[in-house]
């Protein structure tokens, strides 16, 4: 629920032409609210330090606790109106209170996320993000405070994964196998075509295979010869 009924309205920076839709919209976590709250309850305890200052000095106090309380709320609000956006085309951060930033990354840039979870974010399930990106000069970094960080990592990891930039690839191409290396003396021998002709004198189609002599079997013996 918006606190004063504040909200940066992030749907108006999404590029609606294009088919760009809201996967996940991420407030801070209400640990980022811990020290500003201490600090306005700090202002209320320099405003009980008027009953031991003089008469002609009792306006000091107050002015310090106006002054703790006004900051204090000004950083309440500025964590009401810092918000981080997972787009199924990029991820940005947009804050700011009477003047508005915009850090944007596509999900082209992103190579890495690391996500630093201290001792006391395990125990009330919040932790810090860290982009590392392929540009040298990027205006979206770290993002502190960040609820249910290991539930919104897989949810970047299931964006790229979508769309296609991450182990889809390039299909591997077949190995090509080298040619069988055949014996030259086992193909069969073929006759010139001059010499294939049949005895009807008709000019054969395709050329007769004989066996090498080495394979063709002996001439047939007269039994007469030699008598």
């Amino acid at each position: 629920m918006a606190l004063f009924g504040l909200d940066p309205h992030v749907e108006r920076h999404l590029i609606a032409d294009e088919g760009e839709m809201i996967v996940d919209e991420v407030t801070k976590h209400w640990a980022a609210l811990v020290l500003p709250v201490l600090e306005l309850c700090a202002s209320l305890l320099v405003l009980l330090l008027t009953g031991f200052f003089p008469k002609d000095w009792y306006w000091i106090p107050i002015l310090g606790s106006i002054a703790i309380a006004v900051h204090a709320l000004w950083r309440i609000l500025g964590v009401q109106m810092d918000r981080f956006v997972i787009t199924n085309m990029r991820v940005f951060r947009v804050h700011g209170i009477l003047s508005q930033h915009i850090a944007t990354m596509p999900i082209a840039r992103i190579l890495d996320i690391s996500v630093h979870v201290p001792i006391i974010g395990r125990i009330f399930h919040y932790g810090h993000f860290i982009f590392e990106s392929a540009a040298q000069d990027q205006g979206l970094r770290e993002i502190r405070y960040v609820g249910s960080p290991d539930q919104r990592g897989l949810t970047i990891q299931r964006v790229i994964q979508r769309s296609g930039l991450r182990g889809g690839g390039r299909p591997l191409e077949p190995v090509r196998q080298p040619a069988p290396q055949t014996n030259p003396f086992d193909q069969p021998m073929r006759r010139p075509v001059w010499q294939t002709a049949t005895t009807t004198g008709e000019q054969p189609t395709r050329p007769i295979e004989v066996d090498p002599w080495w394979r063709q079997p002996p001439p047939p013996t007269d039994e007469n010869d030699g008598t």
